[in-house]
């Protein structure tokens, strides 16, 4: 494993560090707006039309976020438009790199302190960006980092959309090794539940898939939103057409444990968030993915690989194990191998099509929530009060 080193906070900044801050929304960002609303914002500032193409083509086009080095705007200009349309969203605070640099992760902090996270993991045949959509999690299952944080805030468009143009950059510099230099997928599975960030993760996703110099340029069937299932907004996401890929985080086949593993569950039971998801399926022809976590001794016995093969027999699903990444202190942990072969040999026994994850970053707090966590953990321990009034 290597370990980046943890990037400083400027002295001169000690506002940063050392004032309680209370949750509240960033500036005004470029990715914030469409073309038109770049082009409206330009104008707004006296300078003429086409700079906000320019702006874009820099951002999104060439990867550029430093405002310096947009060397055909005019300096007067560069200054002015960058400070109204290019604020620092994101400050790192940790970066951490395993599997020989092919999995990086980053650990963020937003102008109000929050504390974020993003993972960039290569492949030999493409690079995906995992990302946060919320600052913390309000959904509260027991066996995941972010859940025991609580929520802090959502993050805005620009806040999501600025963590994948970042990773893009990373990867186009090669940094990935044994990957293509282009990311090419996007799964909204970091910290916060994404559909109760709606509004904002729906257009974080269109300017993602709008093409340059408007957005990123990815394929829709290349971005996963994910869900522990609030049935109301999956049901809105139907009537968005678009071809993103729907995850679920189920967990549990049965409402008893769900309610406990899921607490939403207590609200939408597991025939109502399946329904909801096979709906989705079939409105867009995408195949579900049902996350499911395998726990030691909760959630792996055979009777419930068999009710779950039963659930998705014949629907268009496909079933996400995931051995668990315990953390630090939790009574959590993962299902021995052969527990977790056999809960695979019973779902494919029953036709449902099933693959475990890739186990990618174990050694740099890999699980949602661990490095914010740990920060968190390190600033209370260490007596730097900044980090631990974030989570409040």
């Amino acid at each position: 494993m290597t370990i980046l080193p943890v990037i400083p906070i400027s002295p001169d900044q000690p506002d940063a560090v050392k004032t309680r801050r209370r949750p509240s929304m960033p500036p005004r960002h470029l990715a914030d707006l469409d073309l038109a609303g770049r082009k409206s914002a330009v104008a707004s500032l006296g300078e003429p039309a086409f700079r906000a193409k320019q702006l874009s083509t820099h951002y999104f086009g060439r990867l550029v976020r430093d405002a310096a080095a947009m060397t055909d705007l005019p300096a007067g200009s560069r200054d002015k438009l960058t400070a109204d349309l290019l604020p620092t969203l994101l400050t790192p605070i940790r970066e951490q790199a395993c599997d020989d640099g092919a999995t990086r992760k980053t650990l963020w902090r937003l102008h109000d302190g929050a504390l974020v996270e993003s993972v960039l993991m290569g492949y030999p045949d493409r690079v995906t960006a995992c990302v946060s959509s919320q600052a913390g999690c309000g959904m509260a299952c027991p066996f995941c980092a972010t859940g025991q944080q609580g929520l802090t805030r959502n993050l805005s468009v620009a806040e999501i959309v600025d963590q994948v143009v970042y990773l893009a950059g990373v990867a186009a510099s090669g940094a990935v090794t044994g990957s293509p230099p282009r990311l090419s997928r996007v799964v909204f599975m970091g910290m916060g539940e994404p559909l109760a960030n709606y509004p904002r993760v729906i257009e974080a996703v269109r300017r993602l898939t709008s093409p340059a110099p408007e957005g990123l340029g990815l394929s829709q069937r290349h971005i996963t939103v994910s869900t522990v299932g609030l049935v109301p907004a999956m049901r809105r996401l139907i009537a968005e057409q678009l071809s993103v890929t729907l995850a679920l985080s189920l967990h549990a086949p049965d409402d008893d444990l769900r309610d406990e593993l899921v607490p939403v569950n207590q609200r939408w039971k597991v025939a109502e968030v399946l329904d909801a998801a096979f709906d989705y399926a079939a409105q867009t022809g995408r195949r579900v993915s049902i996350e499911y976590a395998l726990i030691r001794d909760v959630n792996d016995q055979p009777w419930r690989a068999d009710l779950l093969g039963r659930l998705l027999k014949g629907k268009l699903a496909h079933v996400n194990l995931i051995p668990l990444n315990p953390t630090p202190g939790s009574k959590w942990d993962a299902s021995p191998k052969p527990v977790e072969r056999e809960f695979v040999r019973r779902l494919q026994e029953a036709g449902v099509s099933t693959t475990v994850r890739d186990t990618r970053g174990r050694e740099i707090d890999g699980a949602c929530g661990q490095l914010a966590a740990g920060e968190l953990t390190d600033a209370s321990a260490g007596g730097a009060a900044a980090d631990a009034e974030v989570a409040q």
